[in-house]
C-alpha cells in the first residue's frame, strides 16, 4: 500500500485522508508498467486499492460539491502523465504507458509529481496554456512556479476562496464605518434578499419605528406577516456587543410579547453575550448576527456587491467516455 507525502496530504473529515494528484503519478505508472491498456474507471480502482482509500472516502466532494474529490483527483493524475508524454491515450477513456513513463519509473523516484515532469516542455506549454515548445529558460523559471500538488479545480477553489475573503474585509470596513441610518436600513435589505418582510417597502413601514427598549424595529417573518421577528442593529466601528445589550433585547421581547428575535452587529458580540444567548435564553428564539456573518449573507444573498464575471468549471465526463455512442 502506497504511503501519502506527510506536506501532500488533504484531510478529510476529522481522520480520512485521501492521496493528492501528485502523490497518485508514481503508482499510476506503476499500474501501467506491464504495458497493457486500462481505462479510466479499472485506473480509479486500483489507485483506491493501493491507497487503501475506502468507498465512503471516494464519495467525498470537492468543496465546490460539483464532483467527487478523489475521482477528480485521479483525473487529474492521468492527464498531466499524459500531457507530460508518460502516458498515451489509445482510445476513449484508455491509457497506457511510454517508453518515456517506462525511463522515469527506472529512475526509482520516490515521488513523481509537478516539478519532476515540468522537466518535459509538453507538460510546462499545458499547464501555462501555450503551444509549441519553449525555450529552455522559459521551461525552468515555470517548471518553479508550477511547483506545486494541488489540481486546477482545487487551485481555483482555493482563489475563489482568497476573492471571497478579500472582499468580505472590504464589505466589513464599509460597514463599520457607514451612518447609522444606513447601517439599519442595511440591515433592511439583507432581510428582505433572504425573503423576510415580502418587500423593501412592506418592511420599512416597521424598521425604525420603535426606537426604545432595546428594539430597532420588527420585520415580517414571511410574506403574509403570520409571525414577527423583532430587529435591533448596531453599527460600530471596533467595540463589540456586550451581555448587557443583548439581556436588555431580550427583555424588550418579553415586554412585547415577542417570542423571536435578531441581533445584528457590524462588529462582534462577547463571549458572554453568545453564551447568555446559547445556554439561559429559553422561553425566546434569539439569533445574534456578527460583523463577518453580515458580510457573508450580503455576498450569498448579493446586497452591496455586484457580479462582474462568473466562470463555469466543467470536468470530464469520465461515463460519456466508455460508452458506446449512436
Amino acid at each position: 500500500m502506497y504511503a501519502i507525502s506527510t506536506r501532500r496530504m488533504a484531510r478529510i473529515g476529522s481522520e480520512r485522508m485521501i492521496p493528492s494528484f501528485s502523490d497518485i503519478m508514481r503508482p499510476m505508472l506503476d499500474a501501467l508498467s506491464d504495458g497493457s491498456v486500462r481505462d479510466t474507471v479499472w485506473l480509479r480502482d486500483e489507485i483506491a486499492r493501493r491507497f487503501g482509500v475506502s468507498p465512503e472516502e471516494r464519495t467525498e466532494l470537492l468543496p465546490s460539491g460539483t464532483g467527487r474529490l478523489f475521482d477528480n483527483r485521479v483525473a487529474w493524475a492521468y492527464v498531466h502523465l499524459q500531457h507530460a508524454g508518460a502516458i498515451e491515450r489509445v482510445a476513449r477513456a484508455n491509457y497506457r504507458i511510454t517508453p518515456r513513463g517506462t525511463k522515469l519509473l527506472a529512475e526509482n523516484l520516490t515521488l513523481i509529481d509537478v516539478k519532476v515532469l515540468s522537466q518535459f516542455p509538453e507538460l510546462v506549454a499545458f499547464r501555462k496554456g501555450r503551444k509549441g515548445k519553449e525555450k529552455q529558460a522559459q521551461v525552468a523559471t515555470a517548471a518553479a512556479d508550477l511547483a506545486d500538488d494541488k489540481s486546477p479545480t482545487e487551485r481555483l477553489a482555493e482563489a475563489h476562496a482568497d476573492h471571497r475573503d478579500e472582499l468580505i474585509a472590504v464589505l466589513l470596513d464599509r460597514i463599520r464605518t457607514c451612518d447609522p441610518t444606513f447601517f439599519e436600513h442595511l440591515v433592511l435589505r439583507v432581510l428582505v434578499a433572504m425573503g423576510y418582510g415580502g418587500s423593501e417597502e412592506e418592511a420599512s413601514e416597521h424598521l425604525g419605528k420603535s426606537g426604545d427598549g432595546g428594539v430597532d424595529g420588527v420585520i415580517n417573518e414571511d410574506r403574509l406577516g403570520l409571525d414577527q421577528v423583532y430587529v435591533q442593529a448596531k453599527r460600530r466601528a471596533e467595540s463589540g456587543v456586550g451581555r448587557p445589550e443583548v439581556n436588555s433585547f431580550v427583555g424588550a421581547l418579553a415586554g412585547r410579547g415577542a417570542k423571536k428575535g435578531v441581533f445584528i452587529t457590524s462588529t462582534h458580540f462577547s463571549p458572554d453575550a453568545e453564551t447568555y444567548v446559547a445556554k439561559e435564553v429559553k422561553d425566546f428564539k434569539v439569533v445574534l448576527i456578527d460583523g463577518e456573518k453580515l458580510a457573508d449573507l450580503m455576498l450569498r444573498f448579493g446586497v452591496g456587491v455586484s457580479t462582474r464575471e462568473t466562470f463555469a468549471v466543467q470536468e470530464i465526463d469520465e461515463d460519456f467516455f466508455t460508452e458506446e455512442l449512436g
